[in-house]
């Protein structure tokens, strides 16, 4: 007892030293590793606003870098007072550049690092130290060389790492309707009915009167094809209207709608070369929103079908020749009397028009046939796709109560009529309709949403936060869980400053999360601005830019126009740092989705025009996405969804709000562990929701939004 006391004698020095050591360097090792996470590097790149982004990027692998060679030889006690220098420095830069210096309190973890680092400088290693026994300074130089080489080699490809996100509407270089009667209020941009098919490792998307397709390998940067399918003696405008494709072994088959006799089915084994020709000069069987299926046993089946008056049929062809195998049978009607989701109109009451069922899918899962449809209208903001389920793929089928894609809420609303395919991890995923409808009914866009079967069967897609930043096709993976970012709106309404202003398209239109309002400026003109404040310093990590069309003059698609910009940002509106280069962008980029190789902080952001394709600068929004510095919002407190007894179909909702809150997510399903559907609300504390299965029970949740994060969810409440 009186050794362990004595104050002159050293106690286990070697092995306690050791032992220091060997943790010091784990702890290195374990933070260094991140060098070869790109995504914690871009979060530590935005730790250095002040720095440019190529700067702030290479300084945050070099950091990372270092502590991975620092940790790695001290651990093994190898080159000992060599290794420590980058430890040291790196601690020192966190310590008095990225923090505040104050080595006292707040700083002081990452300085102690720097007393460690100088105890094994002016010590060494120890005993029990590869340095004991090899130790030799040009073994040293070398050693560290090597490793440096290594971390900078795998830091270079995160790096190159591609974008990994999207955002919806997707960004597609869509063209103008060709259409001379739709465009009476104003040309404009306009698709619809999209469809995706999977062929020899791409994406191919084929959609409503856009002249040609495009092909993708990674469902982010879409290249178009230009290709007329139509021949002059057809005399229509739709080029192609609500087209249907397939893939039949290693032929891609592809096919419009027509209510005439005379339309090519058109067919290819090189779809990215253009290379086309007719499997057969007319399907005579013709059909409006056709669809094809092709079955596990060989068979090949067509659903057809666009009508508020009409059902859907499905009929089966002959593999070899197209033609028909007995005659059409009747799939399914809308069920609107049971369905309140099936009745037409805004507010789901069949004013004017009863609802319209049109654009079949066939999707086969588990042995089970999901015959998908569109309706109850594609001007609504409840445009939606259900699915009717059978053992066959010409039925009989049963009704889903819920849609399977739903998005009456958000910035662009809608998603009808579109298409289940699979990426190459066996992933499921939707695509269908995002309406616009301003200048035309048929204005509109479209978007793309993970998509799934439940281990019961039940087929969904998953809409929530559907218009925010989404991570692509990565791995297998359950798309109940959520792909979105987290990355949050920054400027819902937020001060707004412009150049110009043309009639009464006034600026905060910009970020007022709507696709129908917009602002534009008084000309098209280089120079030409707008302006967004966040309200504070905030992690911005992606930037949605939606032009809006405003005076344009083309009719049809056009492969030959560009938009090109500049954003810069600043922290305090006086010196400004540029941010995102387009002055020599000549892609057509009507929906630019921008994801930042590195988060930075900041406050402002200003767009400056300097080219457009045509007509005014005009944008539907200027939308930021990432994290505010403050907390996500409390708990919805009271949340009532009133059914009532005269229409089971609907209800009124109505929840205390939350001021910290600039929306709100309402989920509904018909058990408490399925809630599919997600409707987004600005603004408001009440909703009024007209769309249930009038004879099953309903669960309800809501959570809170706002810049900083997504609330708790109230408990699943029992509807009945």
């Amino acid at each position: 007892m009186a050794s362990f006391n004595a104050t002159q004698k050293t106690i286990w020095l070697e092995p306690g030293w050791a032992l220091v050591r060997i943790i010091t360097g784990l702890l290195m090792t374990y933070h260094g590793w991140e060098v070869f996470d790109g995504a914690k590097i871009k979060e530590y790149a935005g730790w250095m606003p002040y720095f440019s982004v190529e700067t702030a990027t290479t300084m945050a692998y070099l950091g990372k870098a270092s502590e991975l060679i620092s940790g790695i030889l001290l651990t093994i006690g190898l080159f000992t007072r060599l290794a420590v220098w980058p430890m040291i420095a790196t601690m020192l830069f966190i310590t008095f550049i990225l923090g505040n210096g104050k080595i006292w309190y707040g700083d002081q973890h990452p300085f102690m690092f720097v007393l460690i680092g100088l105890l094994f400088f002016f010590r060494g290693a120890g005993k029990y130290s590869l340095d004991q026994h090899f130790f030799s300074p040009k073994l040293s130089i070398l050693v560290l060389v090597f490793a440096s080489n290594v971390c900078f080699a795998q830091s270079g490809k995160s790096v190159a790492t591609a974008q990994t996100t999207y955002c919806n509407p997707i960004n597609l270089d869509y063209g103008y309707t060709p259409i001379p009667n739709f465009s009476e209020w104003g040309r404009h941009r306009a698709t619809a009915d999209p469809v995706i098919v999977t062929y020899k490792g791409d994406y191919y998307l084929f959609s409503t009167n856009q002249w040609g397709y495009w092909w993708s390998s990674d469902m982010l940067n879409w290249n178009f094809i230009s290709r007329k399918f139509l021949k002059p003696y057809h005399k229509v405008y739709d080029e192609l209207c609500a087209p249907a494709a397939v893939v039949i072994g290693d032929t891609m088959l592809v096919f419009g709608s027509t209510y005439s006799s005379n339309f090519p089915l058109w067919m290819s084994t090189n779809p990215k070369e253009n290379d086309w020709k007719e499997a057969l000069d007319s399907l005579e069987i013709g059909g409006w929103d056709p669809a094809f299926f092709l079955d596990d046993d060989g068979r090949f089946y067509m659903y057809n079908g666009s009508s508020n008056r009409y059902p859907l049929y499905g009929i089966e062809l002959n593999r070899k020749t197209f033609q028909p195998i007995g005659t059409r049978k009747e799939m399914y009607f809308l069920e609107d009397w049971r369905y309140g989701w099936h009745r037409f109109g805004e507010y789901m009451d069949n004013t004017f028009l009863d609802g319209f069922i049109e654009g079949a899918w066939m999707t086969k899962h588990k042995g089970k046939y999901y015959l998908q449809w569109g309706g109850p209208g594609t001007e609504m903001s409840g445009y939606a796709d259900g699915v009717v389920v059978g053992d066959s793929p010409l039925g009989p089928f049963t009704a889903q109560s819920d849609p399977v894609s739903f998005k009456p809420g958000g910035f662009a609303r809608g998603a009808g009529h579109g298409a289940t395919y699979q990426d190459p991890w066996n992933n499921y995923w939707h695509v269908s309709t995002m309406g616009v409808n301003v200048k035309n009914t048929f204005e509109r866009r479209n978007g793309i949403w993970p998509a799934g079967f439940d281990e019961d069967g039940i087929m969904y897609a998953n809409t929530a936060f559907g218009d925010y930043p989404h991570y692509l096709p990565n791995g297998p993976a359950d798309h109940r869980k959520s792909r979105f970012t987290g990355w949050m709106l920054l400027n819902f309404k937020k001060p707004v400053q412009v150049s110009s202003t043309l009639g009464s398209y006034t600026a905060n239109n910009a970020v007022d999360e709507s696709i129908k309002t917009y602002w534009s400026a008084a000309s098209g003109n280089k120079g030409e601005w707008i302006q967004t404040d966040l309200g504070e310093i905030s992690t911005v990590h992606a930037i949605q830019l939606n032009y809006a069309d405003q005076d344009a003059e083309f009719l049809g698609k056009q492969t030959d126009i560009y938009h090109q910009y500049k954003i810069f940002h600043s922290q305090d509106g006086k010196k400004w740092n540029l941010l995102i280069d387009k002055s020599q962008n000549k892609k057509d980029v009507p929906h630019d989705y921008i994801e930042l190789k590195n988060p930075i902080k900041t406050r402002y952001l200003k767009m400056e025009n300097i080219h457009m394709p045509t007509g005014k600068f005009a944008l539907s929004g200027f939308r930021v996405f990432g994290m505010g510095n403050g907390s996500r919002p409390p708990a919805v407190k009271t949340f009532l969804v009133l059914r009532t007894e005269k229409d089971k179909r609907s209800a009124y909702i109505k929840w205390s709000p939350v001021d910290q809150a600039y929306a709100y997510n309402i989920y509904y399903g018909t058990a408490p562990d399925k809630l599919y559907n997600c409707i987004m609300v600005h603004d408001v504390n009440e909703y009024y929701f007209k769309g249930m299965d009038k004879e099953k029970v309903y669960y309800y949740t809501i959570e809170a939004v706002n810049e900083n994060g997504v609330s708790d969810k109230t408990p699943v409440q029992q509807v009945n």
